[in-house]
């Protein structure tokens, strides 16, 4: 999960995004300086992020970290290079470089960031050029008191619902525990390895006791769940040629049988991993409160203590 959503994400719901659609406009893709660089990305006017809008002038920066450049797994090598012919908009192999959001241009070889200019060419601190993916699992269950009766907010009279949240060491903000998706794999084994590894601290137990764990989870993971949030990310990130793109899945335990018998422990990219109670008042990376707010409004769960701050969509 070295290239997590968790901590740069900021998102606009589904609906707002269309490829084709030069009003979508990114912020967080358009700040400087570039993370983990002196970097400043060229400047972008609002009305320039749109490719539909014509710039002959246009002249973004060119980056590529170091870490990516010296061919870790997890990153693709530079365009140009010999034997490198990526299969963009399709499954590449073991990458998987369709976009959840539809098809995406490529120009000159490169693929083209379907939300517009950045100010930023070459891949940042991405590892493939194009779509990114990340998963990022909310594991929820309902606040009960001592007797185990579900506990209503005094003011809303909504039930109040908790999830599994991680102060991740990066960055110090609480989040969901979330990763990238390896080459290959399914993005169901994604959301449970990445909170096996995050929430439970799975790279540190023994076969007897992940094999425990395994059997748990199971019973969690395979049982109906919900897809809140599927697509592009607006990321610090991301630059013209790669971007960040996330599925949420919302796992409940609804009797909290199930996570009871958990026992949470930090691993990984994770400092500290506990139940929060979940509210409006939560201070989430502004992504997560997005995703954690929608989990709230398909279970019927407290969020706000102001009854028009609720939005029905």
């Amino acid at each position: 999960s070295n290239l997590s959503a968790s901590c740069w994400s900021r998102l606009h719901p589904v609906n707002m995004f269309n490829s084709y659609n030069a009003k979508f406009h990114h912020s967080k893709a358009l700040t400087s300086p570039y993370p983990g660089s002196h970097i400043e990305r060229s400047q972008v006017p609002e009305d320039k992020v749109g490719w539909l809008t014509e710039w002959k002038d246009y002249n973004p920066v060119e980056y590529t970290a170091k870490s990516v450049l010296a061919g870790p797994s997890w990153a693709d090598p530079q365009i140009n290079d010999e034997g490198f012919s990526p299969k963009f908009n399709e499954r590449d192999g073991e990458v998987e470089r369709k976009s959840l959001n539809g098809l995406y241009m490529v120009e000159n070889g490169r693929p083209r960031n379907p939300a517009g200019r950045t100010g930023l060419t070459g891949r940042g601190l991405l590892g493939r050029w194009g779509p990114n993916h990340a998963a990022d699992p909310i594991v929820t269950r309902w606040k009960r008191d001592g007797s185990g009766n579900k506990v209503a907010h005094p003011v809303s009279g909504k039930n109040i619902l908790q999830f599994v949240a991680i102060k991740r060491r990066d960055c110090g903000e609480w989040a969901i525990p979330g990763g990238m998706v390896d080459p290959g794999e399914k993005i169901s084994a994604t959301l449970k390895r990445e909170f096996e590894e995050e929430a439970l601290n799975s790279l540190q137990k023994s076969p007897e006791e992940k094999a425990k764990l395994e059997k748990q989870l199971q019973k969690l993971f395979g049982q109906e769940h919900l897809v809140v949030y599927r697509g592009y990310v607006d990321d610090p990130r991301n630059t013209d040629n790669a971007w960040m793109e996330t599925e949420a899945v919302n796992y409940h335990d609804e009797t909290g049988e199930t996570m009871d018998n958990l026992p949470l422990e930090a691993g990984d990219d994770a400092g500290v991993v506990k139940w929060v109670d979940i509210s409006e008042k939560l201070e989430l990376y502004a992504s997560h409160s997005y995703f954690i707010k929608l989990v709230t409004e398909k279970r019927g769960a407290h969020w706000s203590e102001d009854p028009g701050s609720e939005c029905h969509e």
